[in-house]
């Protein structure tokens, strides 16, 4: 076998040779149309390596920047836990507020409730006042009238009680206020009794009583000595002649009298004088507060009767106490009173309706 395969070898190894130099020009027209095929591949396998390169890098930068931003992320979602945390509190403190406020905001309704409840009724009450006051005046009113002639008191009354009706200001009350300035105008033009003047003038004269002297208190003057009697004239026989001669002169005295009917009173009765007197002037007052004409008329006649009888008329006080006595007796003090009895039954009738009104 090893023989046989030899003579082979030796071929072999001539052939060899041939066809490498036969196949030499093929071969390198085949290398020579790959080289351009081997640039571009190498080419593409540069641009492939540099673009895996540079995508490596990208790729490094995305992932840094992700990283940062996954740190960003991740503080920012601390952050917001954080921030979330304090929202939550937040929340449950303004939830806790909230129901503080709710709870006041209904007490504070239900005191709104109650506030207006009790004004309605203080209203009411209010009203009832207002009636009641405008009622009070017309009664003061008509007694004024009735028990003392007072016209300017029950005008004042009056007055009051129209101003009370104008500040309510109702429709419903136009009848009452047309009825108490239809009295307004009747008592203007009714005739006025001045009852303060004339008391005060009465109480002058009362305190003057005591100090007016009675008639019989009344003195003659003295004469007076001659000019020619002086002290030393004359001898001591002379000066007591004459000094004997006065005394004697004063133990009969001779008296000429305006009034010879003028009595003589002892201390009570000239006491119990004055009284009299004080009271009768107290009477004409009382008189005068009832509008009785009569009885005051008869006091004050009564009064200056007593004092041109009784006392002094010469006095300056006494003079001053009849003057003013004769005045007054001729002032008139009992005058015709209007009625207001209209005023009084639209009131009366004010008052039922609004009775019925409530019921």
């Amino acid at each position: 076998m090893n023989e046989s395969s030899q003579p082979d070898s030796p071929a072999a190894a001539g052939a060899a040779p041939s066809v490498v130099v036969e196949r030499a020009p093929g071969n390198k027209a085949a290398w020579r149309g790959s080289v351009p095929a081997l640039l571009v591949a190498l080419l593409a396998l540069g641009v492939a390596t540099w673009q895996w390169y540079d995508g490596r890098g990208e790729i490094g930068a995305l992932r840094q920047e992700l990283a940062m931003r996954l740190a960003d992320t991740d503080t920012q979602s601390k952050e917001n836990r954080i921030v979330a945390e304090q929202v939550r509190e937040a929340v449950a403190e303004a939830q806790v507020k909230l129901g503080v406020l709710e709870s006041r905001l209904a007490e504070s309704q239900n005191q709104q409730i109650a506030l207006e409840a009790l004004y309605q009724e203080l209203s009411r009450n209010r009203d009832e006042w207002a009636y009641a006051e405008i009622e009070q005046s017309l009664f003061i009113a008509s007694q004024q009238l009735q028990l003392a002639g007072n016209v300017k008191g029950a005008l004042i009354a009056l007055q009051t009680a129209d101003a009370r009706l104008q500040r309510m200001d109702r429709p419903q009350l136009t009848a009452l206020r047309k009825a108490i300035n239809r009295d307004i105008e009747r008592l203007k033009a009714a005739p006025h009794v001045d009852t303060v003047a004339i008391s005060v003038r009465l109480d002058g004269v009362i305190m003057q009583v005591d100090r007016m002297p009675l008639a019989m208190e009344t003195r003659p003057q003295q004469e007076q000595p001659a000019a020619a009697a002086k002290e030393g004239e004359g001898n001591l026989w002379t000066r007591f002649w004459r000094d004997t001669w006065a005394e004697l002169k004063q133990l009969v005295r001779v008296q000429q009298m305006d009034r010879p009917e003028v009595p003589v009173l002892a201390p009570a009765q000239a006491y119990f004088l004055r009284e009299n007197l004080k009271l009768r002037l107290i009477g004409a007052r009382l008189a005068l507060l009832a509008r009785d004409s009569a009885s005051y008329k008869a006091d004050l006649k009564a009064a200056r009767d007593w004092l041109n009888r009784y006392y002094d008329t010469g006095n300056n006080n006494v003079a001053h106490a009849l003057a003013v006595l004769r005045g007054l007796h001729d002032a008139e003090v009992s005058i015709e009173t209007p009625d207001i009895s209209a005023t009084l039954e639209a009131s009366r009738g004010m008052r039922i309706s609004r009775e019925r009104g409530a019921r």
